[in-house]
């Protein structure tokens, strides 16, 4: 078959829910990943995050096999000897006292959500049905109904209502909206993207997360991270809430939690908080699967051992240094943090940010637009000094091609 063979196939038989590049991957190893022609690309997406830790990591693979040979599900209706083990590993090393454990960030999303009202009505004396979480405008959290209800974006909430209530939003990286939605006392939580991915790689002013938890602390409001693209060594730190010494009091992790291997997704947060849902409250039926728990932890233990945040901090500041040095009007603004990176493209003759992300494919690096105008570069976090530079090559010659 021809690329555009499997092309045509997945548009006839798959729903049109994607806009995919049209490129057809067939294998992927640390970096790189290679089409059905064999052709070979620098992966620069890593499955928006979820391959922090390179394809088909060994350790990762190695974890899933072996496991997969002895048992791969239970349900919660019984316990397994996993779970526990990996319940503990997680915990301690995040510092917390309970993991809630499912499948996809959204599940984590919702889960988090459930949390916040619960402990709200529980703990903090808010009257049933009146509880408040408060957003940020331009995130993104998922597209669950519930999820969408707290969009700004018309892509994700379009055509889907009527929404879930109980929602206050307010914008990103503003303090002072922050403090004036606090004062309603049915707020339960915040709920916040320490670097909003979606939006475009939007970094807040310094400070802010530290202030914003303040704020929350002093108004006895949950803090509740996403952290489902930004953790997991992404930015530079182990968490992004890290680089300000922020520790959420709910804590939602996703993606590279399995190293792209399979779903896995966690709640984390301290007793006070995760004892509020009781048995038959909530649940999942392949949450907390004893092959899960064999690769989280081998994906967080490649984390730790490969020094991968270490990694990623030292080579995000070179990334988006040369980046700053190309030469190109297409190019209106360089941001990230660590190896999580996004260019601003100003159209050119017609051109757009998925023309530049069709040439880079075409010189052999993968990374996908966002809201039309951002491109986001996150590539495997094992990736070394001489390859960044190579790609940045490629984006260059990529956009001067592009540009003339």
């Amino acid at each position: 078959m021809k690329p555009q063979d499997y092309i045509a196939r997945e548009d006839k038989y798959g729903a049109h829910n994607y806009h995919p590049l049209p490129v057809v991957l067939e294998r992927g190893e640390g970096v790189f990943v290679w089409d059905v022609a064999g052709k070979k690309y620098f992966d620069f997406l890593s499955a928006y995050s979820a391959v922090n830790q390179g394809h088909c990591h060994p350790k990762i693979v190695g974890a899933l096999t072996e496991q997969a040979k002895k048992l791969t599900l239970t349900s919660r209706a019984f316990y397994n000897n996993v779970l526990g083990e990996y319940e503990e590993f997680a915990t301690k090393y995040f510092g917390y006292d309970k993991l809630l454990p499912m499948n996809s960030g959204a599940e984590a999303d919702e889960t988090a959500l459930k949390l916040a009202r619960k402990w709200g009505y529980m703990k903090k004396g808010i009257a049933e049905n009146e509880a408040k979480i408060i957003v940020c405008a331009d995130n993104f959290h998922g597209r669950t109904i519930t999820i969408i209800s707290m969009s700004t974006d018309p892509d994700s909430y379009g055509g889907f209502g009527p929404y879930t209530p109980g929602f206050v939003t307010i914008p990103y990286n503003d303090l002072n909206a922050l403090a004036e939605a606090l004062k309603d006392k049915n707020v339960a939580a915040f709920l916040v993207e320490p670097i909003q991915g979606e939006a475009g790689v939007f970094v807040p002013d310094a400070g802010y997360l530290k202030k914003a938890f303040d704020m929350c602390k002093a108004n006895n409001v949950l803090f509740i991270a996403d952290e489902v693209q930004t953790g997991i060594a992404r930015t530079g730190k182990l968490l992004a809430c890290d680089h300000e010494g922020v520790h959420p009091d709910i804590l939602i992790l996703g993606k590279a939690l399995s190293g792209g291997v399979l779903p896995v997704s966690a709640v984390f947060a301290n007793d006070e908080i995760m004892l509020c849902i009781k048995p038959g409250e909530h649940g999942s039926t392949f949450g907390g699967n004893p092959l899960a728990g064999k690769v989280a932890i081998a994906a967080l233990e490649v984390i730790r051992d490969e020094k991968l945040a270490e990694n990623a901090e030292k080579l995000g500041k070179i990334f988006r240094n040369k980046l700053t040095e190309v030469k190109s009007d297409m190019i209106e603004l360089v941001r990230g943090k660590g190896l999580l990176n996004a260019i601003v493209i100003k159209p050119k003759n017609g051109k757009t940010a998925w023309d530049v992300c069709v040439k880079m494919a075409e010189n052999g690096l993968l990374a996908k637009p966002t809201h039309g105008h951002i491109i986001r570069f996150a590539p495997p976090l094992v990736i070394n000094e001489a390859q960044i530079l190579e790609a940045v090559e490629i984006i260059k010659k990529s956009i001067a091609e592009i540009g003339a």
